[in-house]
């Protein structure tokens, strides 16, 4: 067999083996999601926090059983103040990204949705600065577009659904509630926290705006842009798309019940 024939089928060899992996790539059939997603219980440490404070009181022997009790016995009352601890309602919530690309030489704004989204929520109507929010979960696996075939690509390729089945929001800080409040009031503040896709975490701020009708329900929608680059992720070249923007915006629009 001579040279040349033994280049031509390496690399017809080649071409095939690329063509197979890219084909594997974009068209195999993502994962389904694990299962149903639990919202994760806010952390009790809060709650424990008057405890720790009167420690010091210790020192007193005889006094410290005392003290101790004290505390334990403050949270009590608050609970009955208006402290109400919510769930996200699946049923009734959506999570989302909006970007931009050109497609086939025509603008095109392109939409991912899914409701298989968890969290807690507590509020105080009385006081919204009690307010506290628990880890957002989202299952990137059930996250749909009007496409099946970037519905893969998303899947297989950017976010790699298979390996980081979630996008998690862990809430660090909460900006800009009152100290006081009614039920039925609308409210716009920020939530500070840590966003992690794939295996990459970075501190957003979203922008949430939300009223309570009533003491045992919450409605609301949250919302940041983020350079997805940031999170180490980058977007397959597709013949048909001519470009895609480097922002993305994220977006949870909720309604949170009791349990």
């Amino acid at each position: 067999m001579s040279v040349v024939k033994q280049l031509l089928i390496a690399g017809v060899l080649v071409v095939l083996a690329i063509g197979g992996y890219l084909a594997y790539s974009f068209l195999r059939t993502p994962a389904e999601a694990s299962g149903p997603l639990a919202a994760i219980p806010l952390s009790q440490s809060t709650a424990a926090a008057p405890t720790v404070a009167a420690a010091p009181t210790a020192a007193q022997a005889p006094a410290a059983p005392t003290v101790a009790a004290q505390p334990t016995a403050a949270p009590a009352p608050s609970q009955p103040a208006g402290m109400v601890t919510l769930q996200i309602a699946q049923g009734e919530s959506e999570a989302r990204f909006i970007i931009d690309e050109v497609l086939n030489n025509e603008p095109k704004t392109v939409v991912g949705t899914t409701n298989q989204v968890a969290g807690v929520i507590e509020i105080n109507a009385q006081d919204p600065t009690k307010t506290r929010v628990g880890v957002i979960q989202v299952n990137a696996r059930s996250l749909t577009t009007d496409s099946n075939f970037r519905n893969r690509t998303i899947k297989n390729q950017i976010l790699q659904t298979d390996q980081y089945e979630l996008v998690t929001f862990t809430p660090s800080e909460i900006v800009g509630l009152p100290a006081s409040g009614a039920v039925g009031q609308p409210y716009s503040f920020q939530i500070v926290g840590d966003l992690t896709i794939r295996d990459v975490t970075k501190q957003v701020t979203f922008e949430v705006t939300a009223k309570a009708p009533s003491e045992s329900r919450v409605e609301g929608t949250a919302s940041t842009t983020v350079a997805y680059a940031d999170f180490g992720i980058t977007i397959p070249q597709v013949r048909q798309v001519a470009s895609v923007a480097d922002q993305v915006r994220l977006e949870l629009q909720f309604v949170a019940v009791p349990a």
